[in-house]
């Protein structure tokens, strides 16, 4: 006659025997980075400094704009859509929502 195990695992105990577990902590996060390709920042010729100026007064307070825009800490281009919340002339920021952008480091503007 078989004996039956006294302690049987719950059923919720039991799946989580099966799920993914990182060998090595970190692991994904590094293969990303190792991956992600370095770019340097673009100079802007004067023509393309002329047509951001002009498309950089067209931005207001309140409206929709597109921008690219360099990420130093990332060494990427990033581009971000959304409502402009802030345009400090003063202190060459603009700010997409909560994401903030000096002037020096814009690419590109659409509104």
């Amino acid at each position: 006659m078989a004996t039956r195990p006294k302690n049987k695992m719950p059923v919720s105990e039991r799946a989580k025997q099966f799920l993914p577990f990182a060998a090595v902590k970190g692991l994904p996060e590094a293969m990303a980075a190792k991956e992600k390709i370095v770019v340097p920042k673009v100079e802007l010729s004067p023509e393309q400094e002329d047509y951001l100026d002009e498309q950089m007064h067209k931005l207001e307070r309140g409206k929709i704009a597109t921008v690219v825009y360099y990420n130093k800490k990332g060494q990427e281009y990033l581009k971000v859509t959304g409502m402009v919340a802030r345009m400090d002339v003063t202190s060459r920021v603009l700010q997409i929502v909560d994401t903030k952008i000096s002037f020096d480091d814009i690419y590109d503007v659409e509104c």
